[in-house]
């Protein structure tokens, strides 16, 4: 069973990356040459975001091999296609577990009597339409910065309102930040490469850029979007298509993966069936209905689970 694991996560792992070199490399310097209409390529390549974020997503978790240092080894080569550092991935991420529908962690909600419907919606809808990953891929600027100016955000940043500063704080550890530059480092002479590349086509990476800000941005939070509040072990699970399932790999089964955040991948579904869990709407549903736009926190206040995901 182990070696099917491996021989599983290789496979995948080896498809993702295959999926970066086409559009990094192969289609820049030898397709679009010879034709530019190749560059309709990138529009089911920017699909394929879903499931290398989630592979991504199992080296977070130490579940993409068995020996961790591959694991993070190969996490970080996936990291570096998607275009942002992986230690600022997986520190956003397990904070994300500690702290999502808290105060500093539930994108959507916002108190009333501290602002308004408006105010909030001028943070929510940049951040909702592309600006997430693209503040994850901007994060390769940091990585100039000098430990005084790490020090300097972190106090900046730092509310119990937001994790942001909890995030850069701990990025800026000694070991963590040596990472993290090493990272942006290759982040950023990867995609240098590849505009220059792309050339007088650059404007089509752009373009594909654009569509996985929006497709990482939209579906972040559309397990989360109005559910209860103070509950981080709590997420919905999204209906999908049984392909589908496999291609995010089970991604969707969010709620399982939040109470169970050590198991592979292919564990979630009989999971899903041993905890009799259930569906609670729709993927495409859920993801849309994020435009309705910020939450005031006292419709979320008392809600049960199923009644919040509505």
């Amino acid at each position: 069973m182990a070696a099917r694991q491996t021989l599983t996560s290789a496979v995948l792992t080896t498809a993702a990356a295959g999926t970066l070199l086409l559009q990094l490399l192969v289609l820049p310097v030898w397709l679009l040459p010879a034709d530019p209409r190749w560059g309709w390529l990138l529009v089911p390549l920017a699909l394929t975001t879903v499931p290398l974020w989630s592979l991504i997503h199992e080296g977070i978790h130490g579940t993409l091999l068995r020996d961790r240092r591959w694991n993070d080894r190969l996490a970080r080569v996936l990291a570096t296609g998607y275009g942002a550092p992986f230690s600022l991935l997986k520190t956003g991420h397990l904070l994300h577990h500690r702290f999502s529908r808290t105060r500093r962690e539930r994108t959507e909600v916002y108190d009333p009597a501290r602002t308004t419907w408006l105010a909030a919606a001028r943070g929510y809808y940049p951040r909702l339409l592309g600006g997430l990953y693209l503040l994850e891929a901007a994060s390769v600027l940091l990585a100039a910065l000098p430990a005084a100016g790490w020090r300097w955000l972190v106090r900046r940043t730092d509310s119990l309102d937001s994790v942001t500063g909890l995030l850069l704080e701990r990025v800026s550890r000694r070991g963590t930040l040596h990472r993290f530059r090493v990272e942006a480092l290759a982040v950023v002479t990867t995609y240098a490469a590849a505009v220059l590349a792309y050339g007088r086509h650059a404007w089509l990476l752009a373009a594909a850029v654009g569509g996985r800000a929006l497709l990482v941005s939209m579906a972040d939070n559309a397990y989360h979007y109005r559910t209860r509040l103070e509950r981080p072990l709590e997420a919905m699970n999204l209906r999908l298509p049984r392909s589908l399932e496999l291609f995010v790999l089970a991604f969707n089964l969010h709620s399982v993966h939040h109470r169970h955040p050590g198991l592979h991948w292919y564990e979630l579904r009989a999971a899903f069936h041993a905890d009799a869990d259930e569906w609670h709407l729709g993927w495409a549903t859920a993801v849309v209905r994020q435009l309705r736009g910020p939450v005031p926190e006292p419709a979320l206040r008392g809600l049960d689970r199923v009644t919040a995901a509505r």
